[in-house]
C-alpha cells in the first residue's frame, strides 16, 4: 500500500481515503441541509405567489357573483327595473363592506335608435334629468341607465359606452358569449385621478335563456356592470405590510398596477424569486409579475447549514488527529516489528512470544482508534444538549435532529470501518501450522447458526471433509461469501446457497453460488476493491471491506477469485485454494 512520509510516521492511502470519505459526508450533510433550507424558502415563495394570485382570482369571482345577483334581480321584474328598485338592490349588497375596490354597480340597457324616445320617456317618468352622451354614429345605443351609489358616479349616468372601442367591444363579447367579460384598460369618467380602470359586464336577456349567438343577439336586453379602479381593487386585497411579495398587473402592453418601483417600501433590486405569469381574466389575459421583497429576504436567513458545516469540520479535525495518532502507532508498530523480526532471525525460539507482542500491539492500536470515535459520538450529544439550551427541545425541529443522528450514524460507520480495516490487515497474519484442520460440515453448521437460517438453505457438495492449509483464512472467506449472500438477498427466507469444493491435483476449486438478485457485469471488478459497495437505499449498511478481505486471502496464495453473475440471476463466486501449500508455477499461471 502506498504511503505519504511524515517526520515520525507514514500516512497510508487508506487513511487519506478515510479522511476524504468523512469530509465528503460532512460536505454532503452541509449541502443537503442547505438544499432543505432552499426548498423551504422556495416553498414559502410559491405559497405567497399562489396566495396573491388566488386572492385576485377569488376577488374577481366574488365581484362576478355580485353582477350575477344583479342579473337575477333584473330578471325578477317582468316589465322593467325602476330606479328605486335598483337602489334597494344596491343597498342590500353593502358594496363598501362586502366588495371593497368596486366603485359601484349599475345597469346598461341595449337601445335601438328608433326606441330612444320611448327609453327617454321612461327616464323622464322617474323624475330624472337624464341625457345620453356623447353622440356617435354606432347603430345601437348602450347608455348607463342606473349606477349606485349615484353620488360618486354621477358623471357616468347616461354615458353611452358604445361610443368607445374598449367599452363597446367587451360588452358585445359578453352579449355574444353569455359570459361575464371585462374591458381593456380605460380611464373611468368618475375617476378624477385618471388612473387605469376597467368595466366588468354580466349580460341579461329577454325571455327564455338563449343558447346560440343568434338567439343571444336577438334577445339581448343589456348588462349589469361594475366600474373598477385597479388601484382600489388591489387595495382591497391583502395589505402590503402583510405580504412578502410585490406584484404588478399588465393588460397587453399597458401596466395597470405596479408595486415594483424603487420608491416602494422594502423594494429589493435583486429579488430572490421572480415570476411573470399569464392570468386569464374574463375575456382578457392579465400578466402578473411577482417578486420577493426585502422582508422575504430577511425571513429567509438560516444559520442551520453553517452550524452543521462548523460541527462537521470540528469532527474532521478530530478524525485527522485520530488518524495521525494511528499513523504514529502504525509506524511504531513497524519499527518494533522490524526489530523483533531481526531478533527472530537470530533466535527462532522467541517466535511465539514475538507474535503475541504484535497481536497485543494491534489490539492497542485498534483501541486507540475507537476511543476518539466514541468521543465524537459524545461530542454530538454535547452539541445536542447545547442546542436544546438555546433553541429548546429539538423533537419538533426534525432537520437539526436528523443531522445530529447522521453524525451518530457516521460514528457507528467509522467503528465498522475500523474493525473492517483491522480484519483486512490481519489476513496476512495467518499461515499453515497456526490452526486446526477446518471441518467443512462444522463451518456450514456455524454459518447456519450465525446467520439464523434454515439448514436446508445451505447445500454442500465436497470431495473432502477437512481443509488443513490456512484454515483460518478459508473460514473467513467462506463466512464472508455466505454471509453476503444472505445479507443482500431480497428475501432471506427463500435464499438458497450452494457451496461446492472440488479437488484438482494440489489445489481445491471452491465456489459459493446463491439465488439472489445478482450483480451487473459492469460492477464485477469494482466489488472486490476496498470501500466499494453496491448498497441501495433501504438495504443493510456495508463497509465495503468484506469482499476485499476475501480477495486478499485468496491472492496471498497466488490465486484469484472471479464472479459469474447477471442482474436478476444470482451470483457465483469461484476461487482456488492450496491443499498443502505446494503450488506449482504452472498452476499459478493457470489460476491468474
Amino acid at each position: 500500500m502506498s504511503t505519504i512520509e511524515m517526520p515520525d510516521a507514514k500516512i497510508s492511502v487508506l487513511h487519506v481515503v478515510v479522511v476524504a470519505l468523512s469530509l465528503t459526508m460532512t460536505i454532503g450533510a452541509w449541502l443537503y441541509s442547505k438544499r432543505q433550507v432552499d426548498v423551504q424558502i422556495e416553498n414559502r415563495y410559491e405559497a405567497a405567489k399562489e396566495q396573491t394570485i388566488g386572492l385576485i382570482v377569488d376577488r374577481m369571482s366574488r365581484y362576478e357573483d355580485a353582477l350575477r345577483s344583479g342579473v337575477a334581480h333584473v330578471a325578477s321584474f317582468q316589465d322593467e327595473t325602476t330606479l328605486e328598485d335598483w337602489r334597494t338592490f344596491s343597498d342590500s349588497l353593502s358594496l363598501e363592506e362586502r366588495y371593497p375596490g368596486v366603485n359601484g354597480i349599475g345597469v346598461i340597457e341595449f337601445v335601438e335608435r328608433q326606441e330612444l324616445p320611448a327609453f327617454m320617456a321612461r327616464r323622464a317618468a322617474e323624475g330624472r334629468d337624464f341625457k345620453v352622451h356623447p353622440k356617435h354614429d354606432q347603430e345601437v345605443l348602450l347608455p348607463i341607465t342606473f349606477i349606485e351609489p349615484e353620488a360618486m358616479n354621477s358623471a357616468a349616468v347616461g354615458l353611452d359606452v358604445a361610443h368607445e372601442t374598449n367599452r363597446r367591444t367587451a360588452l358585445l363579447a359578453s352579449r355574444d358569449t353569455g359570459t361575464s367579460q371585462i374591458t381593456g384598460p380605460i380611464v373611468l369618467v368618475q375617476d378624477s385621478g385618471h388612473t387605469p380602470g376597467f368595466l366588468f359586464y354580466a349580460p341579461f336577456y329577454k325571455g327564455e335563456t338563449p343558447t346560440t349567438v343568434a338567439e343571444r343577439r336577438a334577445q339581448f336586453a343589456g348588462v349589469v356592470y361594475a366600474p373598477f379602479i385597479v388601484r382600489k381593487l388591489v387595495e382591497g386585497l391583502l395589505a402590503k405590510d402583510l405580504r412578502n411579495v410585490r406584484f404588478s398587473l399588465s393588460d397587453g402592453d399597458t401596466v395597470i398596477y405596479d408595486e415594483h418601483g424603487p420608491d416602494e417600501p422594502l423594494y429589493d433590486a435583486k429579488p430572490m424569486f421572480q415570476d411573470s405569469l399569464p392570468l386569464p381574466m374574463f375575456g382578457r389575459v392579465w400578466t402578473v409579475d411577482i417578486r420577493t421583497n426585502l422582508a422575504f429576504r430577511k425571513d429567509s436567513v438560516s444559520e442551520q447549514p453553517n452550524m452543521i458545516l462548523a460541527g462537521g469540520l470540528i469532527i474532521e479535525i478530530l478524525v485527522i488527529t485520530l488518524l495521525a495518532m494511528l499513523a504514529r502507532s502504525n509506524q511504531r508498530a513497524r519499527n518494533y516489528a522490524h526489530e523483533l523480526t531481526r531478533e527472530l532471525r537470530e533466535k527462532s525460539e522467541h517466535l511465539e512470544h514475538a507474535n503475541a507482542e504484535i497481536e497485543q500491539f494491534v489490539y492497542v492500536a485498534s483501541h486507540d482508534l475507537k476511543t476518539p470515535a466514541r468521543g465524537i459520538g459524545f461530542l454530538a450529544d454535547v452539541i445536542e444538549e447545547d442546542l436544546e439550551e438555546v433553541l429548546g427541545p429539538l423533537d419538533d425541529d426534525h432537520e437539526i435532529k436528523m443531522q445530529l443522528n447522521m453524525i451518530r450514524e457516521r460514528v457507528g460507520r467509522m467503528n465498522d470501518l475500523t474493525q473492517g480495516i483491522m480484519e483486512y490487515s490481519r489476513v496476512r497474519n495467518f499461515g499453515p501450522g497456526q490452526e486446526l484442520p477446518l471441518q467443512i460440515d462444522a463451518i456450514i453448521e456455524d454459518c447456519v447458526s450465525d446467520f439464523d437460517v434454515d439448514p436446508a438453505q445451505i447445500q454442500t457438495q465436497s470431495d473432502i471433509a477437512t481443509v488443513s492449509y490456512d484454515s483460518c483464512n478459508l473460514r473467513r472467506v467462506l463466512e464472508n461469501l455466505i454471509g453476503n449472500a444472505f445479507k443482500y438477498h431480497p428475501d432471506q427466507k427463500n435464499a438458497l446457497i450452494n457451496v461446492s469444493i472440488e479437488t484438482l491435483e494440489d489445489r481445491l476449486k471452491i465456489s459459493v453460488k446463491d439465488n439472489g438478485k445478482g450483480i451487473p457485469p459492469e460492477f464485477h471488478d469494482r466489488i472486490f476493491d476496498v470501500f466499494q459497495t453496491l448498497r441501495r437505499s433501504g438495504e443493510p449498511e456495508s463497509t465495503g471491506i468484506g469482499l476485499a478481505i476475501v480477495k486478499k486471502a485468496v491472492q496471498r496464495h497466488g490465486f484469484d477469485i472471479w464472479i459469474n453473475s447477471a442482474e436478476g440471476y444470482g451470483a457465483e463466486f469461484t476461487f482456488y485454494w492450496p491443499k498443502d501449500g505446494t503450488v506449482t508455477e504452472t498452476l499459478l499461471e493457470s489460476a491468474a
